[in-house]
C-alpha cells in the first residue's frame, strides 16, 4: 500500500477539483454507515491503478461513492478531506493480508 486518504460527507462547490468513483461493497462499508461516521479512512487498496487514483486525490475533490455487488449505483457523494499520506504497506501472511 503506498497511500490512502479520508473521505469526508460535506460537498462544496467553488474552485477546481478533479472527480472520482469510490467504490464499496455495501455489505463491507455501506453509505449509510459512512454518513453515520461523517468521516472515513480509505485503505486496503491493492489495485496498483487504483491505488494510483488514491494518491491523486487532492482535498477539495469529489467523490461518487458507488455501491458494488449489491444495487451496482452511485449512492452519494463525498468530498475529499485529506490528501494521501503514506502508510506502511501490508504483509502477506499465509496466503492472507495483515497490516
Amino acid at each position: 500500500m503506498g497511500g490512502g486518504m479520508s473521505l469526508g460527507c460535506t460537498r462544496t462547490l467553488d474552485g477546481p477539483m478533479n472527480y472520482w468513483l469510490a467504490k464499496s461493497e455495501p455489505f463491507k462499508y455501506s453509505w449509510e454507515e459512512f454518513v453515520k461516521d461523517k468521516r472515513t479512512y480509505w485503505d486496503g487498496v491493492r489495485n496498483y491503478e487504483a491505488r494510483n487514483n488514491l494518491k491523486a486525490m487532492a482535498k477539495g475533490d469529489q467523490v461518487l461513492f458507488y455501491h458494488s455487488n449489491e444495487g451496482m449505483e452511485v449512492v452519494g457523494i463525498a468530498k475529499v478531506v485529506r490528501s494521501s499520506i503514506k502508510i506502511r504497506p501490508p504483509k502477506m501472511i499465509a496466503g492472507s493480508w495483515w497490516t
